[in-house]
């Protein structure tokens, strides 16, 4: 395996012996041991939460913007402390490893925690870079110690935090790719095989039926398993209503305009974005006041799921630590116990429960769309479907859905979008598209540059310096394709 860092460069492209282990690897995460650590036919309800980490790298390493370094956000925020909400920078530091002391701890004790883990490539890129060795070596504690790992669940990502519905879907395919031969760079092969769950950053799920095939295609073609939806961004196709029990597992099916299916299991994230309910453990309480549900007609537990910013505002860095401490003790052993998504799955598998057997639900606004198409006497391009109900409905959108119903990843930000989108253009053509045999050392810097010129931070921070920043991203990018391809 090579190293994580080359040349200066994160390890981001594919790598055969990644794909490899991916398709080699084992059906089941689960030892047998494993299996026995919850009475999952005895357990009333269970519990998920996942931590979300990122830190953008952006070109802010000296005063001139066109030839500043780039460099990972919180290395500009710790050497500015000074300036904003810059003096967190210490705790975000914190927050990131802190997991690698509190699962010890707590498994020291005898106590089953849980926890999935969700870092951006872009993040873990940026803590190598300004050598916090202290951070990664506590997750790889959390993640390669035999007697710790099976409380963590890692999750997969697009590496450079890049929204779904807003990017060409070959280079989110890209992101996806990246950033799995970038985990398995830094934390080993055998860690990667365990990685069966996927995080769309902003939790973004496309909705235009062509691009939510390709996102649903791309994450099963790179082996996963299951991805993290908010109930907002999804409908259930016979009548378009939010899923009617939000509880289990369903079924996210996603259909082209050529008809082509994909599928993949949902485990659903409820109500809208809000640290407080991660940081407070309140899917620990609501989960108490649940009872066994059904599945096919088996009994099973309802899962309650959320996922936050593990860094971000006072209650994550500061209520956080004690209340996931104290209820990882209390639920240990009961009826209600904290349970990883992947350990859930796996569990009802070996109840004879596959995905066929899950509600089905697909992403927002699709059944309008297939309903229009169907009505129609002539043959419709979808395109022109899509532009009709937009007409019709100013509500209806082809932007996806996320966990913000009021901030749009599209609209506002095409100073941003199109040099991105050329940036793109540019990337398929003279690489993607090339026979020729590409210079490892030149494909990986222009990877690198497109896809640090994509993450969601440029657009949901506004207009300015975040937008300034992507501009000359992509302005770089462009340069080394053009020059070096």
């Amino acid at each position: 395996m090579q190293p994580s860092i080359i040349d200066g460069l994160p390890n981001i492209t594919s790598d055969k012996e990644v794909e490899a282990a991916i398709k080699s690897r084992p059906k089941n995460v689960l030892t047998a041991a494993d299996k026995n650590r919850v009475n999952f036919g005895g357990i009333r309800s269970a519990t998920a939460i996942a931590l979300h980490m990122h830190q953008p790298l952006i070109p802010a390493g000296g005063y001139d913007l066109g030839t500043a370094d780039i460099i990972s956000n919180l290395q500009h925020m710790m050497e500015n402390q000074g300036i904003g909400d810059n003096h967190n920078a210490p705790v975000f530091q914190w927050c990131y490893k802190r997991l690698g002391d509190f699962i010890p701890e707590l498994v020291g004790e005898g106590k089953e925690p849980r926890a999935m883990l969700e870092y951006s490539g872009q993040l873990l890129f940026g803590l190598q870079k300004m050598g916090l060795h202290d951070v990664i070596d506590n997750l790889k504690r959390v993640t390669c110690d035999p007697a710790l790992w099976h409380t963590i669940d890692w999750l997969g990502c697009p590496w450079g935090h890049a929204v779904a519905p807003s990017t060409p879907v070959q280079d989110y395919r890209l992101h996806v790719k990246a950033w799995q031969s970038n985990f398995a760079a830094i934390f080993g092969i055998d860690a990667l095989k365990r990685v069966r769950g996927f995080s769309p950053s902003e939790m973004a799920l496309p909705n235009h039926p062509d691009t939510a095939y390709e996102f649903v295609k791309t994450l099963v073609d790179c082996g996963f398993t299951w991805v993290i939806v908010q109930e907002h961004s999804v409908e259930r196709p016979e009548n378009g209503w939010g899923p009617e029990n939000k509880y289990i597992p369903h079924r996210l099916v996603c259909k082209n305009s050529k008809g082509e299916e994909a599928s993949i299991i949902a485990i659903i994230k409820t109500q809208g974005s809000d640290t407080k309910l991660v940081a407070q453990m309140q899917p620990y309480y609501e989960a108490k006041g649940m009872q066994r549900t059904t599945i096919a007609g088996k009994s099973v537990p309802p899962l309650v799921t959320q996922i936050a910013d593990g860094e971000n505002g006072g209650v994550m860095m500061n209520e956080f630590p004690p209340k996931f401490m104290e209820v990882a003790r209390e639920s240990s052993g009961t009826d209600s116990p904290m349970m990883n998504a992947t350990e859930y799955l796996e569990h009802l598998e070996g109840m004879g429960i596959t995905i066929k057997d899950l509600p089905v639900i697909q992403p927002i606004f699709q059944k309008r769309i297939w309903d229009k198409m169907a009505e129609s006497d002539k043959k419709k391009d979808i395109a022109q479907v899509i532009e009709e109900l937009k007409k019709e409905d100013h509500n209806f959108h082809m932007d996806g859905g996320s966990w913000t119903n009021d901030l749009s990843w599209v609209k506002g930000y095409e100073n941003v979008l199109n040099p991105m989108n050329q940036l793109s253009v540019k990337f398929a053509q003279k690489i993607l598209s090339s026979k020729k045999s590409l210079d490892e050392r030149k494909y990986r810097n222009a990877l690198y540059h497109l896809m640090t010129s994509q993450t969601s931070c440029f657009r949901y921070w506004g207009q300015g310096t975040w937008t300034d920043y992507a501009r000359e991203l992509c302005r770089r990018g462009t340069e080394i394709v053009e020059k070096d391809f």
